[in-house]
Parts: C-alpha cells; sequence; structure tokens
C-alpha cells in the first residue's frame, strides 16, 4: 500500500549532487518539496526541475526545500544540474528503493512523475502521483499546499 496524505514521511539517505548524501530527517523542523522526476535531460523533467528552479524564491518564501530524485547515477545529475544550474540536489536512487517506499514506480519498473509535500514535523500534507508523467505540477499549487499545512 503507497503511503499518502497524513502519513509520516519515510526517510531516506540518497547520494547527491555536490558529493553530498542527504537525509530526508535532516530537513525536519522545514517543509520539503520532494520531486520523483523520471530522467535527467528528459523534455518534460528539464521544463519541470526549470521551472522549480527559476521559482525558488518562492519556495524560499515558505521556507521549503526541494529535492529532486530520480534513477540516474551522480555523474548523470551532477552534469544535468552544471548544464542548468540548479539551486537544489539531485538525488540517485539507482535501485528505485526510495521510488518503491513512496509508491512512484508505474508499471514496468518506470518512474512516474511524482511530488509530495512533506511538513516540518515529517508528514505527507499533499500528494501527486501522475498517471502519463507529460505534465508536472505547478510552483503556485505547491506553494499553497505548504501555506495549507501551516
Amino acid at each position: 500500500m503507497a503511503i499518502s496524505v497524513g502519513d509520516q514521511a519515510p526517510d531516506f539517505t540518497l547520494p547527491g549532487t555536490g558529493g553530498s548524501s542527504v537525509s530526508l530527517s535532516t530537513f525536519r523542523g522545514q517543509p520539503v518539496v520532494l520531486v520523483f522526476y523520471p530522467g535527467d535531460d528528459t523534455p518534460v523533467c528539464t521544463k519541470q526541475l526549470n521551472s522549480y528552479n527559476n521559482e525558488l524564491s518562492a519556495f524560499a518564501g515558505v521556507g521549503a526545500q526541494v529535492l529532486a530524485i530520480s534513477a540516474q547515477d551522480v555523474a548523470s545529475h551532477e552534469q544535468f544540474s552544471a548544464k542548468h544550474g540548479f539551486g537544489f540536489p539531485l538525488l540517485a536512487d539507482v535501485d528505485k528503493a526510495v521510488a518503491g517506499l513512496y509508491g512512484t514506480v508505474g508499471p514496468l519498473g518506470f518512474p512516474r512523475r511524482s511530488v509530495f509535500v512533506i511538513d516540518s514535523t515529517g508528514v505527507i500534507r499533499y500528494a501527486h502521483r501522475a498517471i502519463a508523467g507529460l505534465t508536472f505540477r505547478p510552483v503556485e499549487e505547491l506553494v499553497a499546499a505548504i501555506e495549507a499545512a501551516r
């Protein structure tokens, strides 16, 4: 059974860009926007992460940290991040274990574009798992979810 709104967010530690490992629990005390995206340098993922990056001030305005996760390795993430100048870490979930915990692995093991808002106590307050993944949730919707969780 996949986790849903009202559940405690499963903790994890993953290697990420910038040469460090990141644990969800590190951000306890502040909201987290947890983004699962299918792949580095793919058209919709690039548009999505650039949109979030361009609006980092909106996330900062509500005290939120953005974390983005996909199954590519850290080397791929480093190239993707350097190319676009992302101001948030890209985390490597190469075995899709964390994606499995959050119920974002679709049919045949393909990742589903998904986003979760986790409040400062670690509780999931917003969850969206895309079926087709051709669109993504806008910054305004995620910021509103953070504000509603306060």
